[in-house]
């Protein structure tokens, strides 16, 4: 092997080593799902284009070796080092988390490779190798794609064994009830609320973060389910049809909520149809015995529920109905008071901490639930109280003459829209900071658009992040009136917040971030 060999092969690893890390970060964000790893491939070629261009040198010096090629493809090969690395730098807000899964994908590509370069010598000698090289740091963008193909069966299997093993431990406690929390949105927050009020009576077990897929509720019950556990509250998630479906089969619940139904995840589930579907595989899961508790103030949810003439609890903000619901309620910068109204016309006053017309709504479908399950409205006024912001979810944080509202957890519509009219309640400078939203498939533009025309009526400075991304909002914004001097695009979230805070308008100013984008956006 000659020296010119030894530095391209030494280059390679390095190289290699660092576009597959990427690209396994990504397909992990991606949820391990080939078609969303290849539209992501698609929509971010630009980003990878050294690849391209690397696959081309690597083909010529297969059959030209040329030191002037070789040295074009170490400078290269620097190049994707030194780009890699800054991704990586970047690409810091969800890190790869190296799972068993991962470790076994790991394992399959390393032999792939060693594989196909072994018998790419074997065929051709040691020769080509520098091309060679560079053909097989350009199959790492695809390679973890064979690998999960290759897996599957494994990957099957081994869920499969957990998977049943939870059932059985669920089987084992027929007393506990169990509670199915969906929703395009507000299930996570729903499921906390709910958490706090049923735990003044109750032992509650919920799923921790956003463990709402079948292997992250499985992990749950293997976990952490005890025999003292009463209610296990147990959020669903789903980016496809059938994925609600799952989760009952595996928790069969006993009552369900379903908190929303809006266009999120669209570029999966392409339709509202397959979202309504899918929210609703809940409700067809919980037996004639149960409840399944509706947000009735959803236009959707309302066209739904006309299917399921038993067993339906609404719950709304500020509309009376059938079910459950607010009134007279009251907003300030220190929280929210309001009215619930029962179905049988009994009332409870409330306070809480949290504010926004969204958290009334999810509040009151908590309220609604634990009153069912025969805590009395009088017992739940101090379990309100006790509710805290979920994190990133209209989280306030006083800095002194500056105040930030978190809502940065995946912003959608409808809770957008609600993000921007709570913040121009606030007396003083209001500043929106926002990426925009995301996962809204070929309604995108127009979703976020509109954004830009709330945010206009409702924010005295409009902060963006991203400039070709957000190009919708500005739009919107500027056909809704809005004086552009004050709407200006970063490149960098803390940009815009440091512009933010060195804006020199008197009074006391309110920073809301709606949205942070994944590292995969």
């Amino acid at each position: 092997m000659t020296a010119r060999t030894v530095i391209t092969v030494i280059l390679s690893i390095y190289t290699m080593y660092l576009v597959m890390r990427h690209n396994m970060h990504m397909f992990q964000l991606n949820g391990y799902k080939n078609d969303e790893h290849i539209r992501w491939i698609r929509k971010n070629l630009r980003q990878q284009w050294l690849l391209f261009f690397g696959l081309f040198l690597g083909i010529i010096r297969i059959f030209i070796p040329a030191l002037p090629l070789d040295i074009i493809i170490w400078l290269t090969l620097i190049m994707d080092i030194l780009v890699y690395r800054a991704i990586r730098r970047l690409n810091n807000k969800k890190k790869l988390v190296y799972t068993p899964r991962v470790k076994r994908m790991i394992f399959t590509i390393v032999i792939l490779t060693v594989l196909i370069a072994g018998g790419a010598v074997y065929k051709t000698g040691i020769s080509p190798a520098a091309g060679l090289c560079m053909v097989l740091i350009f199959m790492q963008l695809f390679m973890n794609i064979v690998s999960n193909i290759i897996n599957h069966p494994v990957e099957a299997a081994i869920s499969g064994y957990y998977i049943n093993d939870a059932k059985h431990m669920l089987r084992e406690k027929p007393d506990m009830k169990i509670i199915g929390v969906t929703g395009s949105y507000g299930k996570t927050s729903v499921k906390y609320y709910l958490k706090t009020l049923l735990q003044s009576r109750f032992d509650v077990l919920v799923t921790p973060g956003n463990f709402n897929t079948p292997l992250g509720v499985t992990r749950t019950i293997r976990e952490n389910l005890k025999p003292s556990h009463e209610i296990f509250i147990c959020e669903m998630g789903a980016r496809r049809v059938g994925e609600i479906k799952e989760l009952c089969d595996l928790v069969h619940p006993d009552h369900g909520i379903i908190t929303a139904v809006g266009p999120q995840h669209l570029e999966t589930f392409f339709s509202i149809d397959n979202i309504k579907k899918t929210k609703f595989e809940l409700a067809d899961a919980v037996s004639d015995k149960g409840m399944i508790f509706l947000n009735g103030d959803n236009e959707y949810i309302r066209e739904m529920s006309s299917d399921y003439p038993s067993g339906i609890m609404y719950y709304s903000d500020d509309q009376a109905g059938n079910g459950y619901h607010a009134r007279d309620i009251r907003v300030s910068n220190l929280g929210t008071e309001f009215t619930v109204v029962t179905p049988e016309g009994e009332t409870g006053e409330f306070r809480m901490r949290l504010i926004g017309a969204h958290n009334i709504i999810n509040v009151v479908g908590a309220i609604a639930v634990a009153n069912k399950l025969g805590i009395p409205l009088k017992d739940l006024r101090i379990p309100v109280r006790r509710i805290e912001p979920v994190e990133h979810r209209m989280q306030i944080k006083d800095q002194g003459q500056v105040t930030i509202i978190d809502d940065a957890y995946n912003s959608n519509p409808v809770g957008s829209k609600a993000a921007v009219e709570t913040l121009s309640m606030f007396e003083g400078l209001r500043i929106l900071i926002t990426p925009g939203m995301v996962e809204l498939g070929d309604k995108e533009e127009e979703y976020n658009r509109k954004f830009g025309t709330y945010a206009a009526k409702n924010c005295d400075y409009i902060l963006l992040v991203g400039k070709k991304r957000t190009e919708p909002i500005k739009e919107g914004a500027e056909s809704a009136g809005f004086d552009m001097k004050r709407l200006r695009s970063f490149d960098k979230l803390e940009e815009a917040y440091s512009y933010a805070c060195s804006i020199k308008d008197e009074g006391h100013k309110y920073i809301l971030l709606e949205n942070d984008l994944p590292d995969n956006y």
